[in-house]
C-alpha cells in the first residue's frame, strides 16, 4: 500500500498535536457548479479531509439532511462520471487536500468495480467509505482498492465489540471512522465520555487515526470530540448549511458563504481542543 494523501496530512497532524476537521458534502448538491465551488473553498475555511458523497437513491444509513442531498444532486444530473470528474476538476487547483469517497456499494458495482478504482485514482481521489460493504466481503472492493492505491476506511460503531473489532480493524486504511451515535446520520448528538471511552479503545487495538462522527453540529461538539479523536466528521451540519440557503431548491449567493462559514467556527473548535498540550 502506497502512503496517500490521507496517511502524510494525519501524519502531519499528529506532529503539530491537533485533530483534523473532516468535511461531508453531497456531490453534486444543490449543482454541479455550486457544489464544485464549495468543495474548492473547503480547504481554506479549514477542512483538513473531504469526504464527498456519491449520490444514491437509497443511502439506508442518513437522515433526512443527507437524503435530500442526494436527491438534490441526482435530479440535478449529478452521475458517477460527473461526481469523478468534480475530484478532477478539485485536483487541478489542490494537489494536497485529501479526498474520500463516501456512499453505498451499487452505484460502485454498476459503474464497474475495477473501473471504478482505476478512474477514481486517476482523479485523484485517495480513499472510499463504503458503508454497506460488510468486512467479510473485503475480496469484493476493500483489497482490490487498497492494491489499487486507495485507501479503505472502515466504521466502527457503539455495537462494535471486543470480538468484532479485530475483524473490522483487519483490512482498514487510511483512519478509522467511529460511529458516535446508533442509528441514522443527524438525528442525535453525540455522548462525548462515551465517545472518549470507545476512541481509546479502538485506539488500543491499531495505529490508525481514529475520526469520530455522526452528530456533530456544533463549535462545541467539535472541541470536545477533538481533545481525544484523532478527527472530527461533520456531514448532516453543512449539508443543511446547502439547503438552507437555497431558494426554490437553487443555489443562491449565500450557498457557498453558509458552508464555509460555518467550517470556519468548527475548525476553530477542533483547533482550540488541544491548546496547550505537546503532541
Amino acid at each position: 500500500m502506497i502512503t496517500t494523501r490521507i496517511d502524510t496530512r494525519f501524519a502531519a497532524l499528529r506532529s503539530e498535536g491537533r485533530a483534523a476537521l473532516v468535511t461531508f458534502v453531497t456531490a453534486g448538491d444543490p449543482d454541479f457548479d455550486t457544489s464544485l465551488e464549495i468543495v474548492k473553498a473547503l480547504p481554506a475555511a479549514g477542512a483538513d479531509v473531504i469526504e464527498l458523497g456519491m449520490p444514491f437513491s437509497d443511502p439506508m444509513a442518513e437522515g433526512p439532511p443527507v437524503q435530500a442531498s442526494s436527491q438534490r444532486a441526482l435530479a440535478a444530473g449529478q452521475t458517477m462520471v460527473r461526481t469523478l470528474d468534480l475530484v478532477r476538476r478539485f485536483r487541478e487547483g489542490d494537489p494536497d487536500t485529501p479526498i474520500v469517497l463516501m456512499g453505498y456499494y451499487n452505484p460502485i458495482f454498476s459503474y464497474g468495480n475495477d473501473r471504478f478504482i482505476a478512474d477514481a485514482r486517476d482523479a485523484g481521489a485517495d480513499g472510499l467509505i463504503v458503508v454497506d460493504l460488510p468486512p467479510e466481503a473485503d475480496d469484493e472492493l476493500c483489497l482490490p482498492a487498497r492494491e489499487g492505491g486507495l485507501n479503505f476506511i472502515r466504521l466502527a460503531t457503539p455495537t462494535t465489540d471486543d470480538n468484532r473489532l479485530p475483524t473490522v480493524l483487519a483490512n482498514a486504511s487510511g483512519f478509522i471512522y467511529y460511529v458516535s451515535i446508533l442509528g441514522i446520520t443527524g438525528t442525535a448528538s453525540p455522548d462525548t465520555g462515551a465517545v472518549q471511552t470507545a476512541v481509546q479503545r479502538i485506539k488500543r487495538r491499531t495505529t490508525l487515526p481514529v475520526a469520530v462522527g455522526f452528530g456533530v453540529k456544533t463549535e462545541d461538539q467539535a472541541r470536545a470530540i477533538a481533545a481525544d479523536a484523532d478527527g472530527v466528521v461533520v456531514g448532516s451540519a453543512l449539508v443543511n448549511a446547502v439547503r438552507d440557503s437555497l431558494e426554490d431548491g437553487r443555489a443562491t449567493a449565500r450557498t457557498v458563504g453558509s458552508v464555509t462559514d460555518l467550517v470556519r467556527t468548527l475548525a476553530r473548535g477542533v483547533g482550540e481542543a488541544r491548546a496547550g498540550v505537546t503532541a
